[in-house]
């Protein structure tokens, strides 16, 4: 029996290769995607992924299906009800940067039209299509995350550092990380 070859981060745990398989690395061009993710992303922020995928659904419940349009108007209250979940990575200052970020996504789609035209123009609307034999040979950052980070920091983004950046550029397909000799790799 044949098995695909994965990239061999996400080997050995079925959640890390389902998601592999069905999502990291496929291009995104839907706002209320690329706002799930830019969370997800903040929050891993110090932490591996997998610890953040694992409470996903968590994530989910308590930020309104990540819905930005309601996170933006989180008031004081809905705020300790999130330190208090236990569900989720209760973290003060990357739950305040979720209501700050939903607000400063907002004005991005007011000036774009959307917070995809605005990502995507980073890359000229198309992915980038690394060549690596070996995931660990990825950067954790590159010149363009540099780029992009300075730009959502200006724009009043928080936990946005470079190497959040160049992750959420991975997950939602700016670039395409996958190792060369993985099946996913021409299929993204």
């Amino acid at each position: 029996m044949n098995s695909k070859h994965r990239c061999g981060w996400c080997e050995g745990d079925t959640l890390y290769e389902a998601y592999h398989d069905e999502e990291w690395g496929v291009p995104v061009y839907d706002d209320e995607t690329l706002f799930e993710f830019l969370i997800l992303e903040t929050f891993q922020a110090g932490l591996s992924w997998i610890t953040v995928l694992r409470k996903r659904e968590n994530f989910r419940k308590a930020f309104d299906n990540f819905d930005y349009k309601k996170i933006a108007k989180y008031e004081q209250d809905k705020i300790d009800e999130l330190l208090q979940d236990t569900g989720i990575i209760r973290n003060k200052l990357k739950v305040n940067a979720t209501v700050t970020n939903a607000q400063a996504f907002m004005k991005i789609q007011e000036e774009y039209g959307s917070f995809s035209k605005y990502i995507w123009e980073f890359v000229d609307g198309k992915p980038i299509k690394n060549t690596l034999n070996d995931w660990r040979n990825a950067p954790a950052n590159t010149p363009l995350s540099d780029t992009i980070s300075k730009d959502l920091k200006k724009r009043g983004f928080k936990f946005v550092g470079t190497t959040v950046v160049y992750a959420h550029m991975q997950a939602t397909g700016m670039v395409n990380d996958h190792e060369v000799n993985c099946f996913r790799y021409e299929e993204v």
